[in-house]
C-alpha cells in the first residue's frame, strides 16, 4: 500500500476494509451514475490509481470472492439520463446493493431545479428497492470550498445534499455523508479541475462508504461520518 495511503487518517487500510465487511450480507454490487460512479480522476502521488468503488468492491471480494459487480457508469450524465440510460439494465443485474450516484451535473447546470433532480433519483432508487436492492446514496463533498469565485455554486451542492438525504430516507439507503467531511476543504481532494476527486479523494470517498455500509450491516443506522 503506497506510503501516503497508508499514513492518511482518512483512509483505510486493506485489513480494515475487510474486518469492517466481513458478514455482510451483500453479493451483487451495482453502480449508476455518471463519472464519480464511472470512477473518473488525477492521479496523486502515494495513492493507489483507483477509483472508489472499485476499492469497494475488491474489499468486498476480499471476504467474499463471489461478489459479482457491475458498474454502468458514464462521464457527462445528468440524473433524468441515468435513470433512462442504466436503471434497466441495473435491475437486469439483479443486485442486493445498488449505489446510484447522479446529480453533480444538474447542479453545473443553467436552470438547476433540484426538484427535478430529486424525482429523476427518487424514480431510479424507488425501483431498486422494489426489485430489493439495498440503495447506496452519497452527499456530495462542497467542492466550492475555499474558491470564492464559484461560491454562486455553494447553495445549489447544499440543495442537492438535502434532496439526496430525503431520496434516502424514504428508502432506507446506505447514506454516506461526504458534506460536512473533515477533508472537504483540502484541495489534494480534488483532480485539476477542482469538482472530480483525485485518486486521493476517491480513497477517501471509499472508506466513508465501507464504514456507512459497515454500520448499515450491523444496524447502526443508514449514515455514517
Amino acid at each position: 500500500m503506497p506510503d501516503g495511503e497508508l499514513h492518511d487518517p482518512h483512509c483505510l487500510p486493506p485489513g480494515g476494509a475487510d474486518a469492517l465487511l466481513d458478514g455482510l450480507p451483500w453479493r451483487r454490487f451495482a453502480v449508476l451514475g455518471d463519472s464519480l460512479a464511472e470512477g473518473t480522476g488525477a492521479p496523486s502521488p502515494g495513492y493507489r490509481d483507483r477509483p472508489w468503488a472499485e476499492r469497494v468492491r475488491d474489499a468486498m471480494r476480499r471476504v467474499r470472492p463471489d461478489v459479482a459487480y457491475r458498474n454502468l457508469g458514464r462521464h457527462g450524465l445528468r440524473a433524468a439520463q441515468v435513470r433512462d440510460q442504466q436503471l434497466s439494465e441495473a435491475l437486469a443485474f439483479g443486485p442486493d446493493l445498488a449505489c446510484v450516484l447522479a446529480g453533480g451535473n444538474d447542479l453545473l447546470a443553467r436552470g438547476f431545479r433540484p426538484e427535478l433532480t430529486e424525482q429523476a433519483l427518487e424514480e431510479t432508487v424507488a425501483p431498486l428497492c422494489a426489485a430489493g436492492a439495498r440503495p447506496l446514496l452519497f452527499t456530495l463533498l462542497d467542492f466550492t470550498l475555499g474558491r470564492s469565485g464559484e461560491s454562486v455554486l455553494r447553495p445549489r451542492v447544499a440543495a442537492l445534499n438535502e434532496r439526496l438525504r430525503a431520496v434516502a430516507q424514504r428508502h432506507g439507503a446506505v447514506l454516506v455523508e461526504m458534506a460536512g467531511h473533515p477533508a472537504e476543504g483540502d484541495r489534494g481532494l480534488y483532480g485539476p479541475d477542482g469538482i472530480h476527486p483525485s485518486m486521493r479523494g476517491h480513497a477517501v470517498i471509499a472508506a466513508q462508504a465501507i464504514r456507512a455500509l459497515a454500520a448499515a450491516g450491523r444496524g447502526d443506522g443508514p449514515t455514517a461520518r
